[in-house]
């Protein structure tokens, strides 16, 4: 059985994207973390050392956005879900990342990718 931890809609400004233009200023994006791991003994103990941290995971998602600078939203939810994916118990891990201010001419809610690993 795989539970799931589910980090959503958390939101952080970095230097990303394609042209020189979006690499300027900080831009924001969001990003929603899903990992998949047992999670019956922290369940069972009420305690933290049975679990993952919720403040090391969205340290994770924060440093790679904040820190780092991708071009593309694919390189941001690849370097967190490889990051997250190494970690003992993890058993799958899902990074949504979106970007709502996408330089497109057209009227857009949001660009995201989602992309899903297996720990191995």
């Amino acid at each position: 059985m795989t539970d799931t931890i589910l980090l959503a809609g958390m939101r952080f400004e970095g230097i990303h994207g394609v042209s020189d233009d979006e690499r300027l200023l900080p831009q924001l994006l969001e990003v929603d973390l899903e990992v998949g791991l047992d999670l019956a003994a922290a369940a069972a103990s009420d305690d933290l050392a049975d679990t993952l941290d919720y403040g090391d995971l969205v340290e994770t998602c924060r440093r790679v956005v904040e820190d780092g600078t991708q071009r593309l939203l694919e390189a941001v939810a690849g370097a967190i879900a490889d990051e997250v994916a190494q970690r003992p118990g993890v058993r799958a891990v899902t990074v949504r990342v979106r970007k709502p201010a996408v330089p497109i001419d057209v009227e857009m809610e949001f660009a995201q990718v989602e992309l899903r690993r297996v720990a191995g």
